[in-house]
């Protein structure tokens, strides 16, 4: 019994582990295309 909790604990951390590293992912992805995009304008960002 104590086992199976253990194990079904292991596999929801994964999952939660797993998604947290898709969206540093996704939001990684995001900024590297609005830095390409601000280049492309000739705007560096800066006010």
């Amino acid at each position: 019994m104590m086992w199976t909790n253990f194990l079904i604990s292991l596999e929801i951390m994964a999952k939660g582990m797993a998604g947290i590293f898709a969206v540093i992912g996704i939001l990684t992805l995001a900024v590297m295309l609005m830095g390409k995009w601000s280049k492309k304008d000739g705007n560096s960002g800066q006010v």
